[in-house]
């Protein structure tokens, strides 16, 4: 169609717009708006009718005052006026306008839908663009719905013109990610596959990326596709065809439609048809030897186009991970990259290779590269680039190259980029650990990675450093000697003090015999750091001293003079206080039996798989109680001297009427020293979780009124659970006792608290207090005692299989409960992986000759393992991008069961263990947030999307995560909760 000639210019906006850009300031240039704004309003006031010709200059001048940066607040009604005529130049700015100004919640929007089905049912292909092209742009959720089957219709009608298909292809596509629901099933599955054999091309690329987003919702429905696309791209690869056209791009066929349909391929695993998947091989090959070939252009943009067709070939070789001719090849065609000039190309080869080396048939080819790799991350200029040479070293050790690998990287660990140390000293310490055959030199490696980069080695590693040693008999004397010597260092990390305090403190007296580390020495060097050493390495020294007491006496009196400074024994820090009162106390008042006892060199440790590779698989540093590691138990304490003394020598007489005694763990690796508790103060959830696993059952109670400072765990929970000592309803006397043989629990009210009544009736009553971190749990389960008679024989078990969650009851020391009596079981609880059932235990207990048998529903739900996550708008939706596979995402939309409330919607959200990142959304109105489920096996990233509908009083709930067991729970778990 031929705009009318008055139209070309549209003079008078020409000169508006000269204005605007010959203002000379801010206040000229509103002045000048608000005047042509003053006219276009009075010219859609007056009583003369405009025609298309001025609608559209008045609506184009609209335009531009709002493209710069003004708010335009009429002129909608005239916008959509121009879309009822049939010239292009009108209809083009009405749809402009619509896209770009109006409001996609006004009440215009029905008459615009309907605008656009006329157009969309009209014959001419130009207005039909148009309205598709307006569609996308809008493309919310009232859109999808309203076109949901005009477009699939539209795109697979064989009367619809190739550009026309493109644009419907495409339209279809952005409605889609909007509305995930709306998917074509039936009958357009099988049409909409076969547009991959569209003679146009220019269709076949469009269809490819609608197909693309369909297989991901819908694989099994879609399977199809493969035989197509393997088809098509090998028409495009073996080039005997001419049907490329205007889609051969610097002398490489359809370089776009080609990355399209290899991604597409990585949706499905190899095909099992053997001449479809030889024909695959074929073009995969075939695409290989060209990249061999010369150049046939010198520009960039013939580079380009060719490696982006190879590398992705390359990822699709690797995801079939069955070919080995096709691997090494693959290998051989990065390896020529790898000293390429292009810092792209050397980026892209590195990081292919580093997926390349976790294949057995490519990872001896990667290892061939090995010295280029090595010099690569001595010479690139480029830190990313010098990053993804470590992940290829890291992805390449073996038992072969482990030792210079290591090398190499603890030599380039003294000059790396700071932001990497981190997690080089965690590959470091895993393949040092992974790797070694000789334990002298995994310690000489950790020490020295400790003497490298101190400031970057994480708790987890040093510990992990002191576990190995202490399980091998034959590297302690090695260890004690080497960290001797490392510490007279005159400039020495304070990790290194902390793994010289433990090890010496154990394996001291191994070295000891040599005058130049005689106990003095070995004291006197320790002491020497002590005072330029935070007060929890002090507090780490403070255990050492008093183990060297046991190990060397002839430095005792020097030892307890360290142990009576002043500035110890009133020591700010309450840690610091308590252990040199207890540590000097109990020099002096134990005999030589019971300190051996107590100072004994301390027990291997159960061995189990290092988290630093979890950590590492991360690429996040977890807490370290992930390592199953506890600090210290020495309980904190504001009492003096005095108080401390008596408090202890009640202790020690404790200690010497009991046959065996735990050993002090210096730093808390084992488990909880009772020999130097002095009180059970209540504790903080965390410092309650650092002895999850570890130290006795606490003792019951067996009274409705404990002693004040008795130790046990009622006693600890009495006030959270309710428990009061007297009870305030009371039992009729002897009234009968019927046996309980089922429950109706209270678990699900847990969801979103931690301590409540799980079960009461006449009889019994039942309180939970649960503690978690990270994938480790604590319940305590209380019963109190109702009646008038004695629960005898009680037991808890665990029901069923410890696949995905690990319950372990604690022992009891009695299996009785008194007459209005209260006892406390707990539970240590492990999260394995994944789970959708709360776990049971199975209660029994005999009361007045009858038997009470029945199962608790235990309240522990995946949530419960969550931990928030903080993030800003970029990192956010570039992570929900990246969850788009099937399975991946669970959405459910329903009616809102109270009032709307954006403030309890975010504590909801946060209660349940979500962060709520506001203002990260586009719409105001909706939540964002992420967070981490923590599992033995590995952690699974989470998002979320709640978004409230007003006027309908609607929720919908989006989440996404990797894994679909995931999602599906915890949208199950928000459901009814809005």
């Amino acid at each position: 169609m031929t705009p009318p000639v008055k139209g070309d210019g549209m003079r008078g906006l020409s000169v508006f717009i000269s204005d605007i850009r010959n203002c000379k300031s801010r206040e000229a240039e509103i002045k000048r708006i608000n005047k042509e704004l003053a006219n276009i309003r009075t010219k859609f006031k007056g009583d003369k009718t405009l025609d298309g010709y001025q609608k559209k200059k008045y609506v184009c001048k609209l335009l531009f005052i709002f493209l710069l940066g003004h708010d335009i607040d009429f002129g909608h009604k005239e916008a959509v006026n121009l879309l009822v005529s049939n010239k292009y130049t009108e209809k083009q700015i009405g749809y402009l306008f619509i896209s770009v100004i109006l409001n996609h919640e006004s009440d215009l929007m029905r008459l615009i839908i309907q605008n656009i089905k006329n157009d969309l049912s009209s014959r001419n292909p130009i207005f039909i663009t148009l309205a598709l092209q307006c569609i996308s742009n809008i493309g919310n959720r009232e859109m999808a719905d309203a076109f949901a089957h005009d477009i699939p219709k539209l795109l697979v009608s064989g009367d619809t013109l190739d550009s026309v298909k493109q644009s419907a292809a495409l339209c279809l596509l952005k409605l889609m990610r909007t509305a995930p629901d709306i998917m074509p099933t039936g009958e357009w599955t099988t049409r909409i596959i076969h547009l991959l054999n569209d003679q146009h091309l220019g269709v076949v690329t469009a269809a490819s990326s609608l197909i693309d987003i369909l297989v991901k919702r819908n694989p099994e429905e879609y399977k199809a596709c493969v035989s197509l696309a393997v088809s098509r791209l090998s028409r495009i690869v073996t080039s005997t065809y001419t049907d490329f056209q205007d889609y051969t791009y610097y002398f490489v066929p359809a370089p776009w439609l080609s990355v399209k349909i290899l991604r597409l391929l990585q949706n499905y695993p190899p095909p099992e048809d053997p001449s479809i998947k030889s024909r695959l091989n074929e073009c995969l090959d075939t695409i290989l030897q060209k990249a061999q070939e010369a150049l046939k252009s010198k520009k960039l943009q013939h580079s380009n186009a060719k490696n982006a067709v190879l590398f992705e070939a390359i990822n699709l070789i690797i995801h079939i991970d069955s070919e080995a001719n096709l691997l090494v090849k693959a290998c051989n065609q990065l390896g020529n990259f790898l000293s390429h000039k292009d810092t792209n190309l050397r980026y892209l080869a590195l990081e292919s290779m580093c997926l390349l080396a976790t294949s057995e048939f490519s990872h001896e080819a990667v290892k061939k590269h090995q010295e280029t790799v090595i010099n690569a991350l001595k010479t690139e200029r480029d830190i990313s680039v010098r990053q993804r040479a470590v992940d290829l070293l890291y992805a390449m050790c073996d038992r072969t190259n482990s030792e210079q690998i290591v090398k190499e990287m603890l030599a380039y660990l003294e000059t790396a980029d700071y932001h990497i140390r981190e997690e080089m000293v965690l590959k470091v310490a895993i393949l040092a650990e992974k790797y070694a055959v000789d334990y002298t030199w995994y310690v000489d490696i950790m020490l020295n990675l400790i003497r490298i980069a101190g400031d970057y080695v994480s708790e987890e590693v040093w510990y992990r450093v002191i576990q190995i040693v202490v399980n091998r008999t034959d590297v302690q004397g090695y260890a004690a000697k080497t960290v001797f010597e490392a510490l007279q260092a005159p400039a020495c990390h304070e990790n290194m003090v902390k793994v010289g305090g433990y090890i010496l403190g154990e394996f001291g007296n191994l070295i000891a015999g040599d005058p130049r580390s005689s106990p003095l020495v070995q004291f006197e060097l320790l002491h020497s750091k002590y005072h330029l050493c935070s007060p929890q390495t002090r507090c780490l020294l403070l255990s050492t001293y008093v183990k060297f007491i046991n190990l060397f006496s002839e430095i005792k009196p020097q030892i307890q003079h360290v142990l009576k400074q002043e500035n110890n024994l009133r020591s700010s820090d309450v840690e610091i206080q308590q252990r040199s009162v207890e540590y000097l106390q109990l020099s002096m008042i134990a005999d030589a039996d019971v300190l051996a006892t107590v100072l004994e060199e301390m027990p291997s440790f159960a061995e189990r798989e290092s988290s630093i590779l979890s950590s590492i698989l991360q690429k996040k540093k977890p807490p370290v109680d992930t390592l199953g590691l506890k600090e210290d138990k020495i309980e904190k304490s504001t009492h003096n001297a005095q108080n401390g003394q008596s408090g202890l020598e009640a202790k020690v007489a404790q200690v010497q009427s009991v046959a065996s005694v735990q050993p002090i763990d210096l730093i808390g690796l084992n488990s909880t020293p009772p020999s130097t508790k002095m009180h059970t103060p209540v504790k903080s959830d965390q410092d309650d979780l650092l002895d999850i696993f570890g130290g006795p059952a606490p003792p019951p109670t067996q009274s409705a009124q404990p002693a004040p400072d008795s130790n046990n765990l009622d006693s600890l929970f009495s006030d959270t659970f309710g428990m009061s000592t007297q009870i305030a309803s009371p039992v009729a006397e002897m009234a009968p006792f019927s046996p309980i043989l089922s429950v109706q629990d209270n678990h699900m009210q847990f969801i979103f608290n931690n301590m409540d009544s799980l079960f009461e009736n006449e009889a019994l009553r039942i309180f939970v207090t649960s503690e978690f971190k990270q994938n480790l749990a604590r319940l305590s389960l209380g019963f109190l005692n109702k009646t008038n008679f004695v629960f005898q024989n009680l037991s808890v078990q665990a029901v069923g299989s410890n696949e995905l969650v690990r319950v372990v009851p604690r022992p009891l020391e009695t299996n009785a409960i008194s007459s209005q009596s209260e006892l406390a079981q707990v539970l240590n609880v492990e999260c394995v992986n994944d789970f959708s059932e709360c776990p049971q235990v199975l209660v029994q207990f005999s009361c007045n000759g009858a038997q009470s048998r029945f199962e608790l529903n235990l309240p522990i739900f995946l949530n419960k393992f969550f931990d928030p996550v903080q993030m800003d708008s970029q990192t956010f939706f570039t992570r929900w991008k990246n969850l788009s596979n099937p399975g991946q995402e669970q959405q459910k939309i329903f009616k809102a069961n109270f009032p709307i409330d954006k403030d309890r919607n975010s504590q909801t959200l946060i209660n349940f263990g979500w962060s709520s990142l506001s203002g990260i959304d586009p719409n105001p109105e909706n939540f964002c947030g992420a967070g981490i489920i923590h599992t033995s096996t590995q952690q699974y990233g989470c998002l979320y999307r709640l978004e409230p509908n007003r006027q309908a009083q609607m929720y919908r709930l989006t989440i996404r995560s990797n894994k679909e067991s995931i999602s599906k729970r915890l949208v199950e778990l928000l459901d009814n909760q809005f």
